[in-house]
């Protein structure tokens, strides 16, 4: 399916004429095919991984003896999503690797609380891998922006 955006430009040899006052006959219409943005894949997997966690950790918050637990895998889990967004729009090429390292950090510290639960049992090793596996996809895409920002800052 194509999809189309329409733009008026208007040409007047007076700036000061309000646009509206323009004849329609002064205007052209320019049709052009809209740029598809690729999907994110690494902002798609932590958004994921954040609503998960998110949810596994309100339905373990009842569980009085792994409260501290749940609540530093609900922080690190929202800083790689918080930290990944805020990424998306840096000041400069160091502000944004200092972001992703940051990101990359925390979903390390998610997947060490994600296997001390899983070692206390209280929760499933089908769950503990589904969740360890999405740490390690976010990870290993971390390590490769990292290091393809890295060598352009380099250059």
């Amino acid at each position: 399916m194509l999809f189309f955006r329409l733009d008026y430009i208007r040409f007047s040899r007076i700036d000061s004429i309000p646009l509206s006052r323009i004849p329609c006959t002064t205007c052209v219409v320019i049709f052009y095919k809209v740029k598809f943005m690729k999907e994110n894949l690494l902002m798609k997997y932590a958004e994921q991984l954040a609503v998960e966690i998110e949810l596994l950790c309100q339905s373990l918050s009842k569980i009085k003896d792994c409260s501290n637990t749940v609540f530093q895998m609900r922080k690190s889990s929202s800083s790689v999503f918080a930290n990944i967004t805020e990424a998306q729009y840096p000041q400069s090429l160091p502000d944004m690797l200092s972001k992703l390292k940051i990101a990359r950090k925390e979903c390390f510290e998610t997947e060490s609380w994600l296997k001390l639960l899983f070692s206390t049992g209280h929760i499933s090793e089908e769950l503990f891998k589904e969740k360890r596996n999405l740490c390690g996809r976010i990870r290993r895409i971390l390590t490769a922006s990292c290091i393809t920002i890295e060598k352009k800052i380099q250059i």
